[in-house]
């Protein structure tokens, strides 16, 4: 039976001959049970806790169901993983494509197996996990950091744990302190380091959220204890997602930190500290959904076409309101630099879709039969694309059979000469057939009821701007939020035309441009791909 072998190790501080060992033990198992080995299938450096970025595992579910195998030899089933979601998984549909798994310590794995190695590989990372959270309580304990970059420090080579202060940094953060403290709001000291190309913490520029941080989290330059000589740890907890395999934080209450002086790290007087985070206080003010603020009928839609951020409000001028791109307003990150009123977007977006939405009833249709003829041709095409992937399959196990029987004295030399380049040539001209095959479109196919639903939206937006009532009605605002994804405001020149573009939610799912999806130059609706906006001002 053909065998193929998988093994891992965790961390970066094992040795590379780690995965040999293991191999070489798989492959010893092998001989010993008469399997032939044909692949190995390997993750350095990987952590069993999440499938998520091991590619040697991905590429062995892959050659098992395309049925490159029939035996699956590991060290031992933790190897596989740790979770018990995940070894269940990858043992269920193993065992679907008719894969055994063998591990060399424990023999053939069954559901009991799996089920009580699973839980053994659980117990071990959460034990992991609190052996490491007690050494890192152990490290603070001792005056030293427990780890992660702190902007205004470096790691002192060979002494773990232990940092010393970089010079030109901590002149930066003594500046932001004073700044902050003498009354300039985080978005203007950002703007100034952007416009002296001071580098930022991490990636290309300064924001507001870098300075101000967050009082539920405690983080930020300005709540950061560090600066004031203490070492404060475990303000957040990680957590890993079982859905993307990604850690994400979660904040620890204050009674959970640990705390100690540390005032050899000392950058900022104590005074200008306490000041700086009283100020903090003073400002935070309301959260944003604690305020009632009523809500335009654009909030949330505009981005920048420029940076893709979004757009907020700048400053109001003769009573009314203008907005700008938030990189931009917040730490000059952006070259879109000009403000625009805000009621004349909302006009010329509202105008644009009036000027497009002719008939409710004759859009639904397009998007009804659109969606059938993009169905129709993907089957079509996935039938001529499984056809002659079908076929390179059968021909290269007639490949596989006729090597193997070679191989093994079944088969002539003038036998192989005479069958063997026939089918190569033949795979081959598959392949290349394959790869100029037209693609089937990439689509979500949409439900009757998803059409009726679309219609029904329409209709209702419709509705909503022939009644002329924007102001704070929020039927108009409900229905534009049903249908439109985004509106990007382009750059344009102070004086000129807006250019603004309406993407909309169905588009973005059948990949085809319909209702709301257009572009409006002022008040004017672009119903042609290459028309010229006009030139007059606004």
């Amino acid at each position: 039976m053909r065998a193929a072998i998988y093994a891992r190790f965790s961390s970066e501080l094992q040795s590379e001959r780690s995965v040999d060992d293991q191999v070489a033990l798989c492959r010893a198992f092998a001989l010993k049970s008469g399997l032939e080995v044909v692949a190995v299938y390997d993750d350095r450096a990987r952590s069993g806790a999440s499938i998520f970025g091991r590619d040697g595992l991905m590429r062995m579910m892959d050659a098992a169901r395309d049925r490159a195998f029939d035996v699956l030899i590991v060290e031992a089933l933790d190897r596989l993983s740790r979770d018990q979601e995940d070894l269940a998984g990858i043992w269920k549909r193993l065992k679907f494509l008719g894969v055994d798994v063998l591990a060399v310590h424990d023999g053939k794995a069954d559901q009991i197996q799996i089920g009580i190695r699973g839980l053994v590989g659980a117990l071990y990372l959460q034990d992991l996990a609190h052996k490491v959270r007690r050494g890192l309580s152990g490290v603070v304990r001792g005056g030293k950091h427990p780890g992660g970059r702190a902007y205004g420090y470096r790691a002192v080579p060979g002494k773990p744990g232990e940092l010393e202060i970089v010079a030109a940094e901590a002149e930066i953060i003594r500046e932001i302190f004073a700044a902050y403290v003498g009354g300039r709001t985080p978005r203007e000291i950002a703007a100034s380091l952007n416009g002296r190309k001071v580098p930022p913490p991490r990636g290309g520029h300064w924001m507001a959220s870098t300075i101000n941080g967050s009082l539920a989290r405690h983080n930020g330059l300005i709540l950061n204890e560090l600066y004031a000589g203490r070492i404060v740890w475990n303000k957040v907890r990680m957590i890993k997602n079982p859905d993307t395999g990604k850690r994400v934080s979660r904040p620890n209450p204050p009674s959970e930190w640990q705390a100690i002086d540390a005032p050899h790290l000392r950058i900022v007087d104590q005074d200008i500290y306490e000041k700086a985070v009283a100020t903090k206080l003073e400002r935070g003010g309301p959260k944003p959904h604690q305020k009632r603020t009523p809500r335009r009928p654009l909030s949330g839609l505009l981005r920048c076409g420029h940076c893709g951020a979004g757009m907020s409000m700048k400053d109001r001028r003769n009573n009314r309101v203008r907005i700008q791109c938030t990189q931009m307003k917040e730490g000059g990150a952006c070259d879109h630099r000009r403000a625009y009123d805000l009621e004349t977007v909302e006009r010329t977006v509202f105008d644009g879709l009036k000027a497009n939405l002719t008939d409710p009833a004759l859009i639904a249709e397009y998007v009804r039969t659109y969606n059938d003829e993009r169905k129709r041709l993907a089957a079509s095409l996935n039938v001529s694309r499984a056809r002659i992937e079908r076929r390179i399959g059968q021909v290269t196990r007639e490949i596989d059979r006729l090597i193997d029987s070679y191989a093994k004295g079944f088969s002539e030399d003038e036998e192989m000469k005479l069958r063997l380049p026939p089918l190569r040539a033949e795979r081959q001209k598959l392949e290349s057939d394959l790869a100029c095959a037209e693609k089937p479109p990439e689509m979500v196919s949409l439900h009757p009821a998803a059409i009726l639903r679309y219609r029904q939206q329409v209709e209702n937006l419709n509705q909503a701007l022939s009644a002329e009532t924007l102001g704070d009605d929020q039927e108009p605002v409900r229905a534009l939020r049903e249908l439109v994804a985004a509106i990007i405001v382009h750059p344009t020149q102070t004086g000129e035309r807006l250019n603004i573009e309406v993407r909309g939610r169905l588009a973005a799912l059948i990949g085809h441009d319909v209702f709301p999806q257009a572009r409006m130059w002022g008040g004017t609706l672009v119903a042609e791909e290459g028309l010229e906006p006009p030139t007059q001002g606004l």
